[in-house]
């Protein structure tokens, strides 16, 4: 549990406006993540700045003010909306006497809350330890304080005198660790090629419905909820198509704002389904009126795990809440369509449009088999989309797309 029943940790969020960001959206989305991880944001303070403070993070007028509002509100802690160093941390604890906590603390709690396979929970502790390596020095008193509070899932509850030795010592064996489920991966990925199995990775920013997507083109029964982060473990599920072609479709770990580089490194076995799919399919939550940056943010990624050269569907999902007048785009996709995967609305579209992108580059002919070759028909049923076939006294005579 982040939390016991009797009492929410009282959290108060503090961001650094600047030219290129948007506050306010961003405090929002961090007030989401606090809920998420089981706090209660009672409070919310920001400052414009050209630069963070590389000592305290916000000023020392500002931090006056942060004082003020942590006693009048009874608050237990702070979350600052940028990833602070371990100098910035440490000075807030000194000056605040309060945990002192970040968005990165955040997120990565909340996958350890969500991490349910063997490897997700490995990749979790792996990015909670470096980041923990990288504080070290600023979470010097924090690491003392008591209460099992958001930011603290996982390593977090064992000894909280862990030296950097240790920790070290931890990163290594789960890197090690890593690799070999890695390997296992690598192998399951090799194997789809080797039986020629199309994949199609599910990609978008969190909450914008892809598991619920995939439960409903396949029953995958995943977990769905109106939540950050709800699913964090990759499922893979086949899904049928018309003429007995089948595509393999991969959930993976939503997107967010100011991912953590630890989280992308630790996922990187994970997020890497998306560099080896044939097809990217791009989820987007329609009904968010900060789509079209959400959208920015998922390409950015996809960008720095050199996603690149891959044809592009992206699905506006949730649009049985929309005005249907209402204009969405994405110029960076090869194919958009509005769906609801709530009520299947554009579904059996979308159908057709990945059995269009599987026929890439073939085209409807003809085949024709004698009756001592028909042993390679089951490999051709395996390869390529058959249409039609039909069996005339000198063999058998296919039409497909070849």
């Amino acid at each position: 549990m982040i939390i016991n029943e009797e009492k929410k940790e009282k959290v108060i969020l503090v961001g650094v406006s600047r030219d290129d960001t948007d506050i306010d959206i961003s405090l929002d989305e961090l007030a989401e993540l606090i809920k998420t991880a089981g706090g209660e944001v009672v409070g919310r303070i920001t400052q414009n700045l050209d630069n963070f403070n590389n000592k305290t993070y916000v000023g020392s007028g500002k931090l006056e003010e942060i004082r003020y509002f942590i006693d009048t509100l009874e608050a237990d802690a702070i979350c600052c909306d940028d990833e602070l160093s371990p100098v910035q941390m440490r000075n807030l604890n000194d000056m605040l006497n309060v945990k002192i906590m970040d968005r990165t603390m955040v997120i990565l709690d909340i996958f350890a809350a969500r991490a349910q396979t063997h490897e997700g929970k490995i990749q979790v502790e792996l990015a909670q330890m470096q980041y923990r390596a990288a504080k070290l020095i600023g979470l010097g008193k924090q690491m003392s304080r008591t209460g099992g509070g958001i930011g603290t899932r996982g390593p977090g509850e064992k000894k909280l005198e862990i030296d950097r030795r240790r920790i070290h010592d931890r990163i290594s064996l789960l890197k090690k660790e890593l690799v070999e489920v890695v390997k296992h991966r690598d192998t399951a990925r090799k194997s789809r090629q080797r039986n020629n199995k199309k994949v199609a990775a599910i990609v978008g920013y969190t909450n914008a419905g892809k598991s619920t997507l995939l439960n409903t083109l396949t029953g995958a029964d995943i977990l769905s909820e109106d939540k950050l982060f709800a699913t964090l473990d990759p499922t893979t599920r086949v899904l049928n198509l018309s003429n007995n072609q089948e595509i393999l479709l991969t959930d993976t770990v939503g997107f967010i704002s100011k991912l953590p580089h630890n989280l992308i490194d630790a996922f990187k076995s994970t997020l890497e389904e998306a560099v080896y799919a044939d097809i990217i399919i791009h989820v987007v939550d329609a009904s968010d009126p900060e789509y079209d940056t959400k959208m920015k943010v998922v390409y950015d990624t996809l960008r720095s795990l050199k996603v690149e050269n891959k044809p592009i569907i992206t699905l506006f999902n949730k649009c049985d809440v929309l005005n249907h007048e209402e204009i969405l785009v994405d110029n960076r996709a090869d194919k958009t369509l509005r769906i609801s995967a709530k009520t299947e609305y554009g579904l059996t579209e979308f159908k057709d449009i990945l059995l269009d992108f599987m026929r890439n580059g073939k085209k409807l002919s003809e085949m024709f088999i004698p009756f001592s070759e028909s042993g390679k028909l089951f490999e051709l049923k395996k390869k390529y989309e058959i249409t039609e076939e039909k069996y005339e006294e000198d063999g058998i005579h296919l039409m497909g797309y070849f």
